[in-house]
């Protein structure tokens, strides 16, 4: 699973579909989980993208 910003969401989508050969699951984080921040910056996130 990845945690993404709004604008490090492609980079995300392209990272699961390279390492799973599947389509991604993209969800929005949860209110309670709104302090996690984007795997790629400090951002905090707003997606959740998985292989399931």
């Amino acid at each position: 699973m990845i945690y993404s910003c709004e604008e490090h969401i492609d980079i995300a989508l392209d990272d699961i579909v390279d390492k799973y050969q599947t389509y991604p699951v993209l969800s929005q984080v949860p209110v309670d989980k709104t302090s996690t921040s984007c795997e790629y910056c400090e951002k905090p996130a707003v997606y959740m993208v998985a292989n399931k």
